[in-house]
């Protein structure tokens, strides 16, 4: 093994190490990690190789290196972006079509909508109330309609209780419409979505898990039909790793 391959192993070992200590320590975003000099004494590694395993974990979005005299590792709370890159690379590596995407988001999105009727907070209810409020006010603003419909799928993901359904949701929503690729929302169709979210709301107000399901089924199947019926040659098409948003 070459001596740059040997460091970059170790690199991944300290910052495993660092990842570790972190949920000992119970540290939250926002905190400092110890100074170099420290971690140099309690990892035993050269400088070189814990810069490596510290711009692992900036990569990967754990923390920030915030420069100065009173600077250092800062933790970060690591959102979907990284994970969404990596998962559209991989898609790509393999020809993945859209089609894969439309499939994962039919049979994972009713699921979930079925556990955040169960869990979901008034908070979030009141939050999913503000983004079709957003997109009645905008329903002329693609851009802006399209932003609070995220933010109506990622709130019900992230209310399901389910760490993992949330980062998995949250990893694909800036892909999941369609436009990085082509696809377009006429007025009618955004209106249809606005009233296909306002069910979906009432559903989750009343904690019903089967309504829930049913209306976020019903949502995401018309949204496939449009997709296959409008642009289909758009299902078809291998989303590039460089079009995905960061």
């Amino acid at each position: 093994m070459s001596t740059s391959n040997k460091r970059t192993k170790t690199a991944v070992f300290v910052a495993q190490r660092i990842v570790r200590d972190i949920g000992r320590d119970l540290l939250a975003p926002g905190d400092l990690l110890p100074p170099e000099r420290t971690m140099l004494e309690n990892y035993d590694v050269g400088r070189g190789t814990l810069r490596e395993a510290l711009r692992l974990l900036e990569f990967q979005g754990v923390i920030a290196l915030k420069p100065g005299p009173r600077g250092g590792p800062v933790l970060l709370d690591p959102d979907a972006t990284h994970l969404a890159s990596t998962v559209v690379l991989l898609m790509q590596m393999k020809k993945a079509p859209f089609q894969t995407i439309v499939e994962v988001r039919s049979a994972l999105e009713p699921m979930i909508s079925c556990l955040a009727a169960e869990r979901i907070t008034d908070e979030s209810l009141r939050e999913l109330g503000s983004t079709i409020d957003q997109m009645r006010d905008n329903l002329d603003d693609q851009s802006v309609f399209l932003e609070a419909n995220k933010r109506f799928h990622d709130t019900i993901a992230w209310s399901s209780g389910n760490t993992l359904f949330g980062y998995m949701l949250d990893s694909l929503l800036g892909i999941m419409d369609g436009t990085v690729i082509g696809i377009d929302y006429p007025t009618h169709r955004r209106s249809a979505i606005i009233t296909a979210h306002q069910e979906i709301l009432e559903a989750l107000s009343k904690r019903d898990p089967q309504e829930s399901e049913r209306h976020m089924r019903e949502h995401i199947d018309a949204y496939t039909r449009y997709a296959q019926r409008k642009y289909p040659e758009v299902l078809t098409q291998v989303i590039d790793w460089d079009s995905t948003p960061r």
